[in-house]
């Protein structure tokens, strides 16, 4: 099941564990048992400190595992087998309760121990799904941080009646003790602010010592943001990012073949990039956590969803855009039960059903391709009276079976029978006629909304909500820039928030040597 190279690799990354870890398999007889025994036995047999064994531990299935950690239960289960994107899933949890440091600022850290409330986290996943493993893998670390908090991954695909019992129709589907707790598309950010919902004591529990003046923080962990942040700190400045998500949309891309010298990447590829050179220089990262307030003057103050503040002298906003929505009855409803944004994610539970997709442009065409290999039809409705979306996509969409698309089609109403999407009104714009199309699932592929709610009345806004800013990404408020997909610039491309980010960072360099030295040029000048 697990190539040489993998196996290869495993032992690599195994080499340091310190403590030995278990996977202890539930007794019992299922059709996938004896492919995950070998699946389980292949991993075993690139340490010595990895055992199987099998005992009726209570575990969900026979198809379930937990891990213990030098005897000790970790409060990590995994019922099916994490192939796929869940993998990493697996083999980060083993080597973080084997001892490998666990990524997350101090703050988070200790707000996740101060969680008094037994917490048992059930997240059903599909295996194709490229946002689930980073619910899963937050919650492992949780868990390992916190003996009250255990987290089992589920794979849907095994569990279809657990699936079709709890009306799920997209992933991640996280439950807290029996209760939905967050559905559809979650990051870590949205995790830590639901922990705070149930404790709001959790803020600023602890951590990290407050950091010193800063002199340029940026909001926001996309192209943008690190390439802002990498131009400032190679200047000499004292930088911090502060991200909910560090890499934003560019980790829910998934083709990417017009970031020039790079004839074609992946969105998480780039992003690791990305992580990879912000790292070589010094720049303190606060990820998984929001700015929900900034307080202007001389010297800024932005308060982080955490409870911390930081001081900088000047600020640089990249905090990108998210999908818009069509602000129609039944979308808001029933997402998740029909309704979805994310075609990579949520296209396999509608295999061999028909589906809409909203929106002609791009995203829109991509994802009527993407979805045509897994469903049985893919109806395009797109508002105006001709596509947005590049030539060859259009071609390729015309050259699908089960592609129609639909032009001059204003979308009014998602209707569902049981809690469930059933079919999508839309009105006809030549004829001014309603129609109704009768489906399982709506893709909503309209564009972006720029994320500008926390500096909305701080800085003007134009009328579509991007950040005004000029030729130098200066914002309307002294030492406050801003770059890439949140501001009035044109084309929202990878390619173009880059530059865009180097050139805020350049600006805010320049206004700080035109008001004063740097935060710590009295002791440079002092060594």
């Amino acid at each position: 099941m697990l190539s040489n190279d993998i196996l290869d690799s495993l032992k690599k990354y195994t080499a340091g564990m310190q403590v030995p870890v278990t996977f202890v398999l539930q007794t019992g007889e299922h059709g996938k048992r004896r492919e995950l025994v070998d699946f389980l036995s292949q991993l075993c047999a690139v340490s010595d400190q990895l055992e199987l064994v099998e005992r009726d531990a209570g575990l969900r299935s026979p198809v379930s595992f937990a891990l213990e950690a030098d005897g000790r239960p970790t409060g990590i289960v995994f019922s099916g087998i994490p192939g796929g994107h869940e993998f990493n899933s697996l083999i980060l949890a083993v080597l973080q309760a084997a001892g490998t440091p666990i990524k997350m600022d101090d703050t988070l850290k200790s707000l996740v121990r101060g969680v008094t409330e037994p917490l048992a986290f059930e997240v059903f996943v599909s295996l194709s799904c490229h946002n689930c493993p980073d619910v899963v893998q937050a919650l492992n670390q949780f868990a390992l941080l916190n003996g009250n908090i255990g987290v089992e991954m589920i794979d849907g695909g095994l569990f279809q009646d657990e699936i079709a019992a709890r009306d799920i129709q997209g992933v991640p589907s996280v439950y807290a003790n029996g209760e939905l707790f967050a559905a559809g598309k979650v990051d870590t950010a949205r995790l830590i602010d639901k922990l705070l919902e149930r404790e709001p004591s959790l803020a600023a529990g602890g951590g990290d010592a407050a950091l010193p003046l800063q002199d340029v923080t940026v909001i926001g962990g996309g192209p943008a943001g690190v390439s802002a942040a990498i131009y400032a700190a190679r200047k000499g400045l004292k930088v911090t990012i502060v991200a909910d998500r560090f890499g934003g949309q560019l980790k829910d891309t998934l083709g990417i073949e017009n970031f020039i010298s790079v004839p074609k990447t992946t969105g998480p590829d780039l992003d690791a990039a990305l992580k990879s050179h912000a790292a070589v220089y010094d720049i303190t990262i606060k990820e998984h956590v929001r700015v929900t307030g900034i307080d202007n003057g001389d010297i800024k103050t932005l308060t982080l969803s955490s409870g911390e503040t930081i001081e900088s002298r000047t600020i640089v906003l990249a905090t990108g855009a998210r999908w818009r929505e069509l602000g129609v009855p039944g979308e808001r409803e029933y997402t998740g039960s029909g309704v979805a944004y994310c075609p990579h994610c949520d296209g396999p539970f509608f295999k061999g059903r028909d589906v809409a997709v909203v929106g002609g442009g791009n995203s829109g065409i991509e994802a009527a391709l993407d979805l045509a290999g897994i469903v049985k039809s893919v109806t395009v409705l797109e508002f105006m009276p001709e596509l947005k979306a590049d030539q060859v996509l259009i071609d390729q969409a015309r050259a699908r079976d089960n592609i129609r698309i639909v032009r001059n089609a204003a979308t009014k109403r998602i209707t569902a029978t049981g809690g469930k999407v059933d079919a999508i009104e839309y009105e006809d714009r030549e004829s001014g006629e309603t129609k109704r199309l009768a489906l399982a699932g709506v893709f909503v592929q309209i564009g972006l909304v720029p994320n500008s709610q926390v500096v909305d009345g701080l800085v003007d806004l134009n009328a579509h909500g991007e950040v005004v800013i000029d030729d130098k990404c200066r914002t309307s408020a002294a030492g406050i820039f801003a770059c890439g997909d949140l501001t009035t610039v044109p084309y929202k491309q990878i390619i173009v928030s880059m530059g865009e980010g180097a050139k805020a960072s350049l600006s805010a360099f320049e206004y700080l040597l035109m008001n004063g030295p740097a935060a710590d040029e009295p002791a440079r000048r002092a060594a």
